[in-house]
């Protein structure tokens, strides 16, 4: 019987596999110094409540202290959370992160009269204020962003009661991510010798992406079946963030919470049921795919449990991290030396934290801090964790030229941006390697790839967005969000998305209880969008080279100073329009006839 590979704990793990948290505090109590600053400037500016009206210099006082606030807040949220996510069992840890969003709630509330006194200041008096105060320039384009909200704004004894709601409306994601990566263990999953494997939410893609069909078989009912174990719970959960979602659309007057959401980025409900209907359209490619993966497998019935794995038997190898590394800075050439310097800084500077350990968050993600961004791995060394590093390095260098080139106040890129810097550096990394490979075998296991790029993030997510709009609908109706209900439609939406040549596994229907997605606020439906004008701006890039790359990093830099469908206009791409999302579904119809093409000889 096969050894059990021991999972490390966080002390095991060497140091230059772990990102530098000493960078933006040498220690824990630098930490708690600064916590002690913010609370001295939040009521100091708490101080200025009342009189923003009274004259521009008084407005352009409180802004500023509203910026230099920010960058503290910002600092001691990275490190909380980082020092969190290391190991999520560290009662410390959990104890910062905790005092960290009291003293978020507290400065919410404090600082809650400012978007009613702001709001409340007549649009001529706002245009006398610009001309007197040449500094107030700087903070146009925040003071814009909360005077646009004016039809949702409330009077401030009702914003700070609103504001004081913070932790609770917090809760469900907090309790959820300590119950799914602190709490939830699995069975061992078994191999068709009968080796054991440990089982967690870091290891379990690696798994489904196993040739060894038994191993997946047992990781796939050993997940599902736990989380079923779990149903009621976890439905619990995600049935409350669902209503704070409605609460507070009902308190800001919206028709729904996915108008709230997107109005908080200032993207059109329209781009979101423009992605739901044009993906729709194309199932016909989908249902394609799946058929091909059907016959190539060589199944009688393909399972759930047989989606991950790839299509070329004997062509996945493990990538070290090293090799990694280079290949994805060889990659990224076509966005010229400046990019792939502030990447090998990265490389270089323990941005990183590489792998897994005992406790550890799972999945992956890059978190812009000031210093310089920090990105969590969970890396296993397959082509995946390779695409995995490409991406999250796509957001932190996102980060970085925003944190660069804008004010602090203007450098948080909105959400609905945040997926394309990553999923571009995904799509040049698969050109790179496509160009290198003359083997037709290579390049149906890259291809195989790519499909499943398309298959995971625009179809996928697509579908966890419709699921997300289907739950919040069904609340706004008055229906009871059970697990058995939660159940029954995501069964259902796994049918219209994969069609009728794969077999609908009891356990899928669970699979909506391990998404921490769901707990985002209408967060899935941008890796999609994200995705189809990644593919855009990557193919721009490689066609017209220093023109579409100075636009691209003009995009980069823009942080929240346009509109994200302006930023984006600027780079090349319209996503007020389906077309994008058609063009790159189009390109999935073509892979698929070259993938039917190099496995027919």
């Amino acid at each position: 019987m096969a050894e059990t590979k021991k999972i490390p704990e966080r002390s095991e793990v060497p140091e230059i596999d772990r990102w530098a948290v000493e960078d933006m505090y040498p220690t824990d109590e630098a930490w708690k110094e600064d916590l002690e600053k913010l609370k001295t400037m939040t009521a100091q500016i708490a101080g200025c409540a009342g009189k923003l009206a009274e004259n521009a210099q008084t407005l352009l006082a409180f802004a500023q202290k509203m910026e230099q606030a920010g960058v503290v807040l910002s600092n001691l949220a990275n490190y909380a959370a980082r020092r969190n996510d290391e190991d999520t069992r560290v009662a410390k840890y959990q104890e910062m992160y905790g005092m960290m969003m009291s003293a978020y709630v507290a400065f919410s509330s404090a600082t809650a009269f400012e978007t009613p006194e702001i709001m409340a200041i007549p649009d001529e008096a706002m245009d006398r204020f610009y001309a007197e105060e040449p500094g107030l320039e700087r903070y146009r384009r925040y003071l814009f962003n909360i005077r646009r909200h004016a039809a949702h704004v409330l009077s401030p004894a009702e914003e700070k009661l609103l504001a004081m709601t913070g932790e609770m409306s917090s809760a469900p994601d907090d309790i959820y991510s300590k119950f799914a990566d602190a709490d939830l263990t699995f069975p061992d999953a078994v191999d068709k010798d009968g080796g054991k494997h440990p089982l967690s939410q870091g290891t379990y893609i690696s798994y489904m992406e196993s040739p060894d069909r038994e191993l997946r078989k047992s990781a796939f009912r050993n997940t599902y079946n736990t989380w079923a174990a779990h149903k009621n719970t976890v439905a619990a959960i995600l049935n409350s963030q669902v209503k704070a979602l409605q609460f507070n659309a009902d308190a800001r007057k919206y028709a729904s919470p996915l108008e709230a959401s997107l109005d908080n980025t200032n993207v059109p409900v329209s781009v979101y049921h423009n992605l739901i209907e044009a993906v729709h359209q194309n199932m016909d490619k989908m249902y394609r795919y799946v058929r091909l993966r059907k016959k190539l497998l060589g199944v009688d019935e393909l399972h759930f449990y047989d989606l991950y794995t790839p299509l070329v038997p004997g062509a996945d190898v493990k990538i070290p991290f090293a090799e990694a590394k280079q290949t994805v800075y060889n990659a990224l050439a076509p966005m010229g030396e400046n990019y792939r310097k502030i990447l090998k800084e990265g490389f270089d500077n323990r941005w990183i934290d590489v792998y897994q350990n005992v406790g550890k968050r799972s999945g992956a993600y890059s978190a812009g801090a000031f210093v310089h961004p920090y990105v969590l791995l969970n890396y296993t060394g397959t082509l995946d964790s390779q695409f995995t590093l490409a991406h999250e390095m796509g957001h932190a260098l996102h980060s970085w030229h925003s944190n660069k080139y804008q004010n602090p106040i203007d450098a948080d890129y909105v959400i609905f941006v945040a997926e394309v810097a990553s999923t571009c550096n995904e799509a040049l990394l698969m050109e790179y390697l496509l160009s290198k490979t003359t083997d037709k075998k290579e390049r149906a296991y890259l291809i195989n790839h790519f499909l499943e790029q398309f298959r995971t993030t625009l179809y996928r997510q697509t579908m966890f967005a419709e699921f997300e709009l289907i739950i919040g609908r069904l609340n706004q109706q008055g229906v009871a969000l059970t697990a058995e209900r939660m159940c029954e439609e995501y069964k259902k939406l796994n049918h219209l998305y994969f069609g009728d040549d794969i077999v609908l596994d009891d356990e899928i229907a669970y699979e909506w209880e391990r998404i921490p997605h769901f707990y985002y606020n209408y967060y899935v439906f941008q890796y999609a969008t994200g995705y189809s004008a990644a593919i855009a701006l990557s193919r721009r890039i490689l066609r017209e080279g220093e023109k579409a790359v100075k636009d691209y990093i003009g995009f980069l830099s823009g942080g929240c100073s346009k509109d994200p469908i302006d930023l984006l206009k600027g780079a090349g791409v319209d996503m007020s329009t389906p077309d994008p999302v058609n063009q790159a579904l189009a390109l999935f119809g073509e892979l698929i006839g070259e993938m039917e093409e190099l496995m027919a000889e």
